[in-house]
């Protein structure tokens, strides 16, 4: 299964596209958005929300190797090969069939985060799942056609998220699990922690928990959970933790010390408008990332937990910005803010992103944000972050989330992420499968390509 692997890094060149490139069956393409997202490809994957929990199958995140878009959903992940991004085709559903999804992608293994207790009858690659497992699944996919499920490890408060990386010195991968606010079991409170776990690459079968590391509180007492994380690597290594109200940032190794295994605390972020209004009340840090010089970290937030519709034009503008840091102290450096309001049946936070890898220092980030859509965003100046393309759907219509704006309610969908992956975006809606757009802008002319992504994850940083 060991396997060697090279970086790919080449410039891309902007190529202009008509909206008469459309692929059949692209519903993406009829959306409003600006001229230059394009809309390309569409593999079909259509879900729920309105079904009980056991039948949900709604999408999730994505990571990519080559060709293939491994795209996570509540009932185990679709392998797509997306090598003609006009006509994604699907290789295989492996059905796993617990929440949420998340999965971390490495030549022939695959990890998959399992988010809430199993009940009976649960099932993963056929094999029955144990009443009340949660934690991550480890599968071999040398063979999409029949990906094997191999190892699990069992986690206290399950798997949210996972953000991984490879440790090349130990001969491993190194998985920082994250759960979506804490549990309590027994009557103990839990999940104040990231889940270190270890897999090694030679025996992926026996991965195993290595270390947990505390999460610092801030002015609201302790913290519930690492929410999701970003780590950037090179000469920059820092991992950042989007929990409760005080996301924490950790260094990884040099300059200032710390280790894959063993995360050193550095600081803790809070964020609070003039109002009064605070993140991590009524929701918690979300997203995190950075930008690939490594001088910026991306924060986001949910509000309403992602079930309500938070971006309507009087909602405050702290309920729909993406925050841009100083990642040596933490100072804030500025906040864009959705411009574009949503309706009331609309559920909508800033939820998952990505950094689009540029060689010319530009800073370009982007955004799926539920049903405000897929967003692509320069903060090269980060006191005046603007907009550079978009796509917003249609509403989905009334239902019975929104419980804030209800009646009419909400039906829960949209843009669960949106990455940059070699000149493309793929945007994972929830409720419809995975789309791709092409974007035409001068701001995205010098990225550079990568053989493979797990979008939370920066391999390497840049001058």
């Amino acid at each position: 299964m060991r396997k060697r692997f090279s970086w790919v890094i080449a410039p891309i060149a902007v190529v202009a596209l008509s909206v008469g490139a459309l692929s059949a069956g692209a519903d993406h393409g009829s959306r409003e958005s600006t001229q230059n997202l394009h809309a390309m490809g569409h593999s079909p994957h259509p879900a729920s929300f309105d079904v009980p929990s056991a039948e949900r199958e709604v999408n999730s995140d994505i990571a990519f190797w080559g060709d293939i878009a491994f795209h996570g959903n509540y009932d185990g992940f679709r392998i797509v090969d997306v090598s003609a991004p006009g006509n994604p085709k699907l290789i295989n559903h492996q059905r796993c069939t617990g929440d949420q999804g998340d999965i971390f992608v490495w030549e022939d293994i695959l990890v998959r985060s399992w988010n809430s207790p199993a009940p009976a009858g649960r099932f993963c690659d056929g094999q029955p799942v144990p009443v009340g497992f949660e934690g991550l699944h480890v599968f071999d996919i040398s063979d999409f056609a029949d990906p094997e499920l191999i190892g699990s490890v069992e986690l206290d408060c399950g798997s949210h998220t996972q953000t991984g990386t490879l440790d090349d010195e130990n001969d491993r991968l190194i998985i920082y699990s994250n759960v979506s606010s804490g549990c309590t079991k027994d009557g103990v409170e839990l999940g104040d922690a990231i889940d270190v776990v270890e897999v090694p690459l030679e025996a992926p079968e026996n991965a195993q928990v290595v270390n947990q590391v505390p999460l610092m509180g801030g002015t609201l007492g302790s913290n519930n959970g690492c929410h999701d994380a970003g780590l950037i690597e090179g000469d920059v290594n820092l991992l950042a933790c989007a929990s409760g109200h005080a996301a924490n940032v950790f260094s990884v190794g040099p300059p200032h010390g710390g280790t894959l295994e063993e995360p050193l605390f550095r600081y803790t972020i809070e964020e609070t408008d003039e109002f009064g209004n605070q993140v991590g009340v009524g929701g918690r840090w979300h997203s995190a990332g950075f930008s690939w010089d490594g001088d910026v970290i991306v924060l986001g937030w949910e509000p309403g937990g992602g079930g309500q519709a938070e971006c309507e034009a009087d909602d405050p503008d702290i309920k729909k910005s993406m925050f841009f840091y100083d990642a040596d102290d933490g100072a804030k450096l500025g906040q864009w803010v959705l411009p574009r309001a949503q309706g009331p049946d609309e559920n909508c936070t800033i939820h998952n992103y990505n950094a689009v890898p540029l060689r010319d220092g530009r800073d370009v980030v982007v955004a799926g944000n539920y049903q405000a859509g897929t967003w692509a965003v320069d903060f090269t100046d980060p006191a005046n972050a603007v907009a550079v393309a978009w796509s917003d759907p249609a509403s989905l219509g009334p239902g019975p989330f929104c419980s804030q704006t209800s009646p009419p309610g909400c039906q829960l969908g949209g843009a669960w992420s949106s990455y940059w992956y070699n000149k493309l975006i793929f945007e994972s809606d929830i409720t419809r499968g995975l789309n791709v757009f092409r974007l035409s802008d001068k701001v995205t002319a010098k990225s550079i390509k990568l053989d493979h992504l797990n979008p939370q994850t920066q391999e390497f940083s840049l001058p």
